[in-house]
């Protein structure tokens, strides 16, 4: 649905974004992570046809982002939310989204049914005829991603949707995107918050400038150190450490009375180690998974680009 290849973008003698090649799946939310300045935004306007590549290719939906009559259709099947609302003030917030749903040529009663449902899960409903300009910055957040959704778009492009909300806001916000999920709706998500993309994304790009590391939440979190299996015991003995070794082929480390061990498969695995330390000679006290967060997999990953 979403394709990069090598795709390229420099600021006079400053590259924004650097030979990314990436694919998103159609009904998927794929979600960028990555610092300030790490070209999260960049990539986004790129592909909502908002700014011109320097290098590379990018198609949305088959279409190319730098055919002029290409960008068009592009522009009519996506959805975008950008950084900055950029919402008018003076209007009401049901103003607000007729407005930009009549540039996507929606009929009346398409108009009305679309609003309507937008703000009633958001919230903002009983609020519709008050003007932008006195709302919140998370009231403006809500109806900006309606606005992005008026049209019923295929793809949604977020960029950082819940930045500096309150967290009843910020939950409303989550809740929503995670309705459009279940919808099929593929969605494209830049964020800071790393909790978020752990509940949202399917798939997750680290980016700094390029690309450094894309997969699932989980499997980011085990390409960092695997899977390992902790054990506490009232005593660690060199029998012990000995039978450990013998099933598993993977590293033995041993802290004080704690074992950390490497292990394939830890539902298959975890069994035949308690057994055989246990056999040993072990008293056991507990066992439990050694699971890394993303927030460990995306500090280290960002840290040794620097």
């Amino acid at each position: 649905m979403i394709d990069a290849v090598n795709l390229t973008k420099k600021f006079g003698d400053v590259t924004a974004v650097d030979d990314l090649t990436f694919h998103v799946h159609e009904g998927e939310v794929f979600g960028f992570l990555g610092p300030n300045g790490a070209g999260k935004t960049t990539t986004v306007r790129m592909l909502c046809c908002l700014i011109a590549k320097t290098s590379g290719e990018a198609r949305i939906a088959g279409y190319d982002t730098a055919n002029d009559a290409d960008s068009l259709k592009i522009r009519k099947i996506i959805g975008f939310m950008p950084e900055n609302v950029g919402l008018y003030g003076e209007l009401s917030a049901y103003r607000n989204l007729d407005f930009y749903a009549r540039l996507y040529d929606r009929t009346e009663q398409q108009r009305k049914e679309s609003i309507e449902r937008l703000l009633r899960l958001l919230g903002l409903w009983e609020k519709k005829d008050l003007p932008v300009g006195t709302f919140s910055k998370g009231m403006k957040q809500k109806v900006a991603i309606a606005r992005a959704l008026v049209h019923d778009p295929e793809i949604l492009f977020l960029d950082e949707p819940t930045a500096n909300l309150d967290p009843e806001a910020a939950k409303t916000v989550r809740d929503f995107i995670l309705e459009q999920k279940k919808e099929k709706k593929t969605i494209f998500l830049n964020t800071h918050n790393l909790d978020e993309a752990q509940k949202l994304c399917d798939r997750i790009g680290i980016l700094k400038t390029h690309l450094l590391r894309t997969g699932t939440p989980e499997e980011l979190k085990e390409s960092l150190w695997g899977n390992k299996t902790v054990i506490q015991l009232d005593e660690v003995t060199d029998r012990i450490v000995a039978a450990a070794k013998q099933h598993t082929s993977g590293k033995v480390v041993v802290d004080g009375h704690r074992m950390v061990i490497e292990v394939i498969n830890a539902e298959k695995d975890n069994p035949d180690l308690v057994g055989a330390i246990i056999a040993a000679g072990g008293r056991i006290q507990f066992v439990e998974g050694l699971n890394p967060t993303l927030e460990d997999v995306y500090l280290k990953t960002v840290r040794e680009e620097q």
